[in-house]
């Protein structure tokens, strides 16, 4: 049956399976799902986003802000970066 690959009778025996299964009120559902599905799967393989073109999304990254007193005058309980606040 599958010595030449899978061939019209295969694939009809494996919707007609497909089709009791599921019953026909579901088939369109599972459709569509299926077809997003491998949309995204494309998408992600590929690199190629429908909003990658925007860049503006993202903030900047900023440097973080350092203390410059030596660690002996600096209380133990202040975070490094809240002294000049």
């Amino acid at each position: 049956m599958f010595s030449g690959g899978i061939g019209l009778p295969e694939v009809l025996l494996v919707l007609a399976i497909v089709l009791i299964i599921f019953g026909p009120k579901r088939l369109p559902q599972l459709g569509r799902s299926l077809g997003s599905g491998m949309r995204n799967f494309k998408e992600s393989v590929s690199g190629r986003h429908k909003d990658d073109d925007d860049d503006d999304d993202h903030p900047e990254l900023t440097a973080a802000k350092t203390d410059d007193r030596p660690a002996g005058e600096r209380p133990v309980n202040e975070p490094v970066g809240r002294s000049g606040e």
